[in-house]
C-alpha cells in the first residue's frame, strides 16, 4: 500500500537549498552499489535504476539529516561518511540506537509509523544518496530483487535492536567495547576497507552513549585494551593487533 505524502517539510528540506542538491551519477557506475543494491541485477534493472535518476547531497558533520516526529518521505543511501541515530530521553538525556556507515540505508524507522522516531545526525561530512518513497515502490514492483533486499534492510533493523538488547543487558564493559570493535571491524571488511584500521569518527562519549556506559568507563577499557596489545591506538583511529584476544576479553 503506498505510502501518503505529506505537505511537511522533513528537516533536510528544511535546511538544505535546492541548489545545493545535484542530480546522483546512475546507479550503474556508483561506487557503492555492490553495497546499497542486491546482487545479480541484470543490465535492464539497473536501466530501470538509472532512469530513477536519484538525488543527491552534501550534508556536513553534526548536521541532522531528519528528527524525530519528520515526515516519512524517502529513504537515504549513505555514499560517503557516517551518521548516528538518536532517541532523545524524556529528561532530555541522548541514547545512541546505532552507526550508519557507508552503504548504510537511513530512514527505515519511518517505515512502521509515516514519520521518523530517531533523529539522524552526520558524524563528518557527508554525501548521500535520496530515494524517495513513491521511486522505492516503483523499483520494489519493477525489479524483485530490489523487494527482497528492501525486506533485508527491514530484517536487519530488527536484528541490530534485539543485538543491542543483548549488549546491554549481558555483558560487561569489556565485553561491550570489543564487541562494537568487531562489529565495526566486520562492517569495514564488508565494504571493501581495512578490518583491522578503523578511523571512529564517532567520540568516547558518543560510544559510551551506544554501549550503555560512561565515557571514564569506555576510555579505561580502550586503555586496557592497548596495554594488553590487543588494539593499538592513535587519536581516533583503532588498529585492531590481536583479533582473538579481543574475542575474548
Amino acid at each position: 500500500m503506498p505510502f501518503a505524502e505529506s505537505p511537511a517539510l522533513t528537516t533536510i528540506e528544511r535546511t538544505i537549498p535546492h541548489k545545493a542538491r545535484s542530480a546522483a551519477k546512475n546507479c550503474t557506475h556508483c561506487a557503492i552499489r555492490h553495497i546499497c543494491m542486491p546482487m545479480g541485477l541484470s543490465d535492464e534493472d539497473f536501466s530501470k535504476l538509472d532512469a530513477m535518476n536519484f538525488t543527491s547531497f552534501k550534508i556536513h558533520r553534526g548536521d541532522a539529516l531528519y528528527r524525530a516526529g519528520d515526515p516519512f518521505r524517502s529513504i537515504y543511501a549513505i555514499k560517503a561518511g557516517s551518521f548516528k541515530t538518536v532517541v532523545v530521553l524524556s529528561d532530555g538525556r541522548e541514547q545512541i540506537i546505532g552507526f550508519q556507515l557507508v552503504g548504510d540505508p537511513l530512514g527505515m524507522d519511518g517505515l512502521s509509523h509515516e514519520h521518523h522516531i530517531y533523529d539522524a545526525i552526520a558524524l563528518e561530512d557527508s554525501l548521500l544518496c535520496m530515494i524517495p518513497l513513491h521511486k522505492l515502490e516503483q523499483l520494489c514492483r519493477d525489479i524483485k530483487p530490489m523487494q527482497r533486499h528492501v525486506y533485508r534492510w527491514m530484517c536487519a533493523e530488527i536484528a541490530r535492536e534485539a543485538a543491542m538488547i543483548t549488549l546491554l543487558g549481558s555483558m560487561s564493559a569489556e565485553e561491550r567495547v570489543s564487541s562494537f570493535l568487531l562489529n565495526i571491524s566486520q562492517r569495514m571488511l564488508a565494504r571493501g576497507r581495512s578490518p583491522t584500521d578503523l578511523k571512529l569518527h564517532m567520540t568516547r562519549e558518543e560510544i559510551g552513549h551506544y554501549l550503555g556506559l560512561k565515557l571514564e568507563t569506555v576510555s579505561r577499557t580502550l586503555s586496557r585494551f592497548r596495554d594488553e596489545q590487543r588494539i593499538g591506538v592513535r587519536g581516533k583511529t583503532i588498529r585492531i593487533i590481536d583479533v582473538e584476544r579481543l574475542q575474548h576479553p
